[in-house]
C-alpha cells in the first residue's frame, strides 16, 4: 500500500484556521463580559441615584415636617442722637504773615519761632537813617513855614493899618485916590499870604505825620497774641517796604482757639447747625477728648463735592493742640425716628436686601432700605417698623410663609 506524502501547506492551513476560531470566541467572551460589566455599572448608578433622591425626600419630609426655632426680637426707633464721624484738619483762629513798612536793616530782633508773644510786643526794629533824616528835615520845614506864617501875618497886619490911615488922608484930599487903590489892594494881597502860608504848614504837617508813621513801622509788633510760627530775617537783613515784593518778616497763629474744618456731606446738612456741641480726638492722643462748638459754615455747598465747609471752635488755652494737626471729629445729629436692627438680622441675596419677621407663627419677608449702618447696627428708611417681631439670625433655608417657633 503506498502512502502519499502529507501536503505541508495543508497542516498550517488547518492551524490558522483553529487559530482564528479561537480568537473569535475570545473576542466574542470579551465582549460579552463588556457588556455586562457596562450593564452592571448603570445598574449600580441608577440604584445610587435612586437611593441618594430617596435619601433626600426622606430629609425634605423631615425638615418639612420640622419646625425650626428662631430667636426674634422686637423692633424699636432709635431715639438717641446719631453720632458722626467725619476727617477734620486744625487750623489757627488767626494767622498772618508780617511785612516790612519801613525800607532799612533789621537792627534788633526779640523773637524766634515757637516764642509766644502779646498783642503790641515788638518783635524788631528796623534801623532805617533815612527815613529818621527825611522826618528831621520835614520837621525843620515845619519849622519854617509857621515861622512865615508869623511873619505873613505881621505883614498883612502893616498893610491893614496903612490901609486905614490913606483912606482916611483920601477922603480928607491929602492922599491921591491912586494911592489908596494900592494900599487897599496891597492889605488883601498880604491877607491872602497868610492864608497861603497857613496852608504851606498844613501840608508840611501832614508830610511829618506820615514820615512819624513811617519811622513807627521801624518797630514791628504783633497785632495779636499767639506765637511765631516762621522767622525769615536775621540781624543786618535788609528789608524793603515795597508794596509789591515787600519784604516777609514773621508769621504769627493765634492758637488758644482753634478752627476745626471739616466738610460735612449733604446727608447732614438740615441736622448739622451752628451752636450744636462736638467732640473730637486726635489718634495720637489717645484716650483724651476735647470738646467744642460748631461755630459757622460757609452756607453754601461745594459743586463738585457737595459738601459744606464747617468750622467748631476748640478751646486750647493748655496748648494740648496746635493747628495743621489731623483730628476725627464727632457730631450729634439731630435726626428723623428710623427703626434700628442689629446688623446680623439683614438678609442680603439676589433679590437684595430683606429682613424676615414673624407674624402668628409664620415667616414674612419684607424688603428694605437702609439709612444709616454704623457696623454692628443698622438703621431701616421702609420695610420695617417699631413693634415687628424681627428674627435676629434668619437661617439660610428660610422662606416666605415657613412655620417657626420662637424663642
Amino acid at each position: 500500500m503506498n502512502v502519499m506524502p502529507q501536503d505541508p501547506s495543508f497542516g498550517e492551513e488547518q492551524q490558522n484556521r483553529s487559530l482564528e476560531k479561537r480568537r473569535r470566541r475570545m473576542a466574542r467572551i470579551i465582549g460579552l463580559c463588556a457588556v455586562i460589566g457596562l450593564a452592571a455599572l448603570v445598574g449600580f448608578g441608577i440604584w445610587t441615584q435612586s437611593s441618594r433622591k430617596a435619601d433626600a425626600n426622606a430629609v425634605l419630609a423631615a425638615q418639612k415636617d420640622t419646625v425650626p426655632k428662631v430667636r426674634t426680637i422686637i423692633v424699636k426707633d432709635a431715639t438717641a442722637p446719631r453720632t458722626i464721624e467725619l476727617p477734620a484738619n486744625m487750623a489757627a483762629f488767626d494767622s498772618a504773615t508780617l511785612y516790612a513798612r519801613a525800607t532799612g536793616y533789621i537792627g534788633k530782633r526779640n523773637v524766634d519761632i515757637g516764642s509766644k508773644v502779646h498783642k503790641g510786643d515788638v518783635l524788631a526794629v528796623i534801623s532805617a537813617p533815612d527815613l529818621d533824616q527825611q522826618l528831621d528835615q520835614a520837621r525843620a520845614q515845619l519849622t519854617q513855614l509857621k515861622a512865615a506864617v508869623d511873619q505873613a501875618q505881621a505883614t498883612a497886619e502893616l498893610g491893614q493899618v496903612t490901609n486905614q490911615r490913606t483912606s482916611r488922608l483920601v477922603v480928607q484930599g491929602w492922599s491921591s485916590q491912586q494911592q489908596g487903590d494900592q494900599d487897599r489892594l496891597n492889605s488883601a494881597s498880604q491877607t491872602a499870604g497868610v492864608n497861603v502860608a497857613r496852608a504851606n504848614v498844613q501840608a508840611q504837617e501832614a508830610t511829618v505825620h506820615r514820615l512819624e508813621e513811617l519811622t513807627g513801622f521801624e518797630k514791628v509788633v504783633a497785632p495779636f497774641d499767639g506765637v511765631i510760627t516762621s522767622r525769615l530775617v536775621d540781624v543786618g537783613s535788609l528789608v524793603t517796604a515795597d508794596a509789591a515784593s515787600g519784604s516777609p518778616l514773621f508769621s504769627i497763629a493765634r492758637t488758644d482757639v482753634l478752627r476745626i474744618q471739616v466738610y460735612l456731606p449733604q446727608t447732614y446738612y438740615f441736622s448739622i447747625k451752628d451752636g450744636d456741641k462736638a467732640t473730637l480726638t486726635v489718634p495720637e492722643l489717645a484716650g483724651r477728648v476735647f470738646e467744642g462748638t460748631v461755630a459757622r459754615n460757609a452756607q453754601a455747598l461745594s459743586a463738585n463735592t457737595r459738601t459744606l465747609l464747617t468750622e467748631v471752635d476748640v478751646d486750647n488755652k493748655d496748648g494740648a493742640l496746635t493747628a495743621g494737626l489731623y483730628c476725627i471729629l464727632h457730631l450729634q445729629e439731630n435726626r428723623t425716628r428710623y427703626p434700628s436692627i442689629p446688623s446680623q438680622a439683614v438678609i442680603f441675596n439676589d433679590k437684595g436686601l430683606s429682613a424676615a419677621i414673624v407674624t402668628d407663627g409664620k415667616v414674612e419677608i419684607r424688603k428694605i432700605e437702609i439709612e444709616a449702618d454704623n457696623g454692628a447696627d443698622v438703621e431701616i428708611r421702609t420695610g420695617l417698623k417699631a413693634g415687628d417681631q424681627l428674627i435676629v439670625t434668619p437661617p439660610a433655608n428660610i422662606v416666605e410663609g415657613m412655620r417657626v417657633t420662637t424663642g
